[in-house]
Parts: structure tokens; sequence; C-alpha cells
């Protein structure tokens, strides 16, 4: 039984070795694709056939070898700009990830255009790294941060959203899906409320990238951030797109080598974009991999992943809501990639604790949103989160392994 009739999913598990590990001697069964997922054949190889072929630093050496890396890293960036349809390649910075991204953003917009006074929002239901990167900023600009609310289904309150703007706000900073709860948000719709008053927006599209279709120029937005890990590329590289026009108004987040165009020890001056914004060696190795992750994922095609995935999260939700006791956090009008749930008389840390002894790997805790859980009130939640190659069966084996712990647990 697999998850659809449209995908070949034996056939894609194959391309992922760790899904063949035996855990405690039986077969894992992976639930934390939010936190990162596996990485296919394809990924593996070129990470392999770059450190044993062309190993070398990218765009300051004129032989082969850096030539070749540097030709990799930027066939990488166009792969990233076509994958989310930004208008220009130098529009794509590589950074270590979401949090980095948010951080870059946050300082350097920030640095060029937040005063004392000034007003920057964000939701109820961001992850830590859309929260501390904006309190840094304030404090060091003097700003202020404003939460839009969200409702006891996990949905925001567009309402409130709309009373929060004023002549101060100077940014937007919202999720695109909620990592904890699985929420999607209307960020079509959110993007257009702020753009009507002429202030900026960036969206974490770090639980979007792998679900849904991700196109910059159609949703006008002005910033929009990932990780690679999150879709089958390696830890440690992540995305920032942002528009041309901001970009370079904004000064760097870093010095160093690479960013500049020309150093004296009166001045210096940066490089164009993107490299302004990429001081040091990048990971190259990480950046190609992210490349062929999204060949891979293109081959594939994300039509076909998205429906995978839609039929096997309905699936969990059905199935899960026949243990006794259980109970689904979040109940949003749109939800993607995670299930998160409590059952009662349990800890969560119990449960994991407990799945894993039955090779079935589940994210317990707050997952890095602490305003979420004391808005639940509770301590933290069980999170399921899926990928296309996890299966129906894998899904049985969690609702089996809920009820056997339970049953353990009293």
């Amino acid at each position: 039984m697999s998850a659809t009739t449209k995908l070949d999913i034996a056939k894609i598990r194959a391309d992922f070795p760790l899904l063949q590990t035996e855990v405690y001697g039986r077969p894992v069964v992976y639930f934390d694709n939010g936190a990162t997922t596996q990485k296919p054949l394809p990924v593996l190889q070129a990470l392999e056939e770059y450190y044993r072929s062309y190993n070398s630093n990218v765009h300051r050496g004129v032989h082969f070898l850096s030539q070749k890396a540097t030709d990799g890293q930027e066939a990488a960036r166009r792969k990233v700009a076509q994958f989310i349809n930004a208008r220009h390649d130098h529009e794509i910075i590589f950074t270590r990830g979401t949090t980095e991204s948010i951080n870059l953003v946050a300082y350097s917009f920030g640095k060029r255009f937040l005063q004392p006074g000034d007003e920057i929002i964000i939701s109820a239901m961001e992850h830590h790294s859309n929260i501390v990167p904006w309190q840094l900023a304030c404090e060091d600009r003097g700003a202020v941060l404003k939460v839009v609310p969200m409702d006891a289904n996990g949905d925001l309150m567009l309402d409130e959203y709309e009373k929060l703007f004023s002549e101060k706000t100077k940014i937007v900073a919202l999720t695109w899906v909620s990592n904890s709860l699985g929420t999607v948000n209307p960020v079509q719709e959110l993007v257009a409320r702020a753009h009507a008053r002429q202030v900026p927006v960036l969206l974490d599209a770090a639980q979007a990238i792998q679900h849904t279709p991700v196109d910059v120029q159609s949703l006008d937005v002005d910033f929009l951030v990932f990780s690679g890990h999150k879709i089958y590329a390696p830890t440690g590289v992540g995305v920032l797109y942002g528009k041309e026009s901001l970009l370079n108004e904004m000064p760097p987040y870093q010095g160093g080598g690479s960013m500049i165009k020309q150093v004296t020890f009166a001045k210096t001056t940066w490089a164009d974009l993107p490299f302004k914004f990429e001081a040091g060696t990048p990971d190259v190795s990480g950046i190609i991999g992210l490349g062929a992750a999204l060949d891979y994922v293109n081959e594939i095609g994300l039509e076909a992943i998205i429906e995978a995935e839609h039929e096997l999260m309905q699936y969990a939700s059905e199935r899960l809501q026949t243990i006794p006791g259980l109970r689904i956090i979040g109940q949003p009008k749109e939800k993607a990639g995670t299930i998160s749930f409590l059952v009662e008389g349990i800890h969560p840390f119990d449960l994991g604790e407990l799945l894993d002894k039955q090779s079935i790997a589940v994210r317990t805790g707050h997952h890095c949103c602490q305003p979420v859980m004391e808005f639940f009130n509770i301590p933290g939640t069980v999170r399921a989160s899926f990928s296309f190659y996890n299966t129906k069966e894998e899904v049985d084996r969690l609702v089996e392994g809920i009820k056997k712990s339970a049953a353990m647990l009293g």
C-alpha cells in the first residue's frame, strides 16, 4: 500500500539509503522530516564527486578545479532561482540556513531602514528563528515588535493583522507553514495587505519549500528564506531570496573575503550582488548538493509529491484520531507536512522515547515554538512530520506504536 498510485514509492524509497536502516532490529520509521529530510542518492553522489574530483575554493582561482567548483556553485544558484521563479540569479544569496537568512535581513534591513519607534510585525506561530532576530533588531534600533494573534484552531486572525499596521510599520516577517502546527498561512493575501501599505514582507518558507510550489514573482514577496536540508539537500546551506532593489540598499551582514570590490585601510567598497552578502568560503559542496536535490525534486515532479503527501496526511490524521485520548494540536483550515498531538495522561517525551524503542522516529518538545505551547497551555507535543517517501504502512506502525506505548504507561 503506497501513499499514492501516481508515484512508485518503493522505487523512490530505494533512492534514500537511510530508509533501509534498522533501529533496534526493525526498519526505521522516519517521521521527523520537519526537522530534516533524508538525502537521496543523487545528492550523496554529488557530494562525493565534488570531494573526490574537483574539491577547490570558488571564484578566486584561475585553475581548472576552482573554475569547475565555481561553475557547480553558480549552476546551483541558477537552479534555485528557477525553482522559486526569481527574476534574477543574483537575487539568490547562499547562507547556512533559514536562521542565518533571517538574521541577515533583520540586521541589514534594520540597520538601513529601522529608526526608534518603528514597528515590525510577526505572528504568534513563529519559530524562534523568526522571533529572536527581530527582537535583537528592536533592541538595537529602538523598534517595537507587534504580534499577529491566532485562534484556537491555529489560524492567524486576519482582522487583527489589519489592525497592527500603522505609519510606523517597516516590515512584516511571517512563516508560510507553521513547523509546530502545520498551518498553511494565506501568504498571497498577507503579502498583498502589507503591500497595500507599502510595507515589505519576509516569508519563512523553511516548512513550505518541500510541500508547495513557490513563485516569488507571483507572490511579489520581498524576502523569502529556506534551508536546503528541509528539501533533501545537505545541512549547513540555505537561501535568502531578496528583491534586487532592497538588497542593493542594505549594508553587508558580515565582512571578509569575497564580499569586497576594493579594500584600502581608508575605505572598503562592496562587491555586487549576490557576493556582497556572501563573505568567506561558502559551503561549496552543500550548495552543489542543493542543486542536485532540486534536480531530484523536479525529476519526480513537485505536484506528484504534493499529492502523495496530502493523501498521506489525510490518512494519518484519520488513523490517529481513532486512538482513545489522542488530541491533535492545531486544526487549521489548511495544513501541510505536520501533525502535532498529545495523548491524555502521557508526557510527550515519554511517548517519544517509547516510540523510539519501537524504531519510530518522531520529534517531541516545544519545536522552537515556546509561545505556541504557551498559547495552548501545554508543555510540548509529539510531532509526526511527513515526506512523500513515507507510506501508509508506516502510519499504521505509528498508530500501533502509540497504542502499545499508552498501554505500557497505563
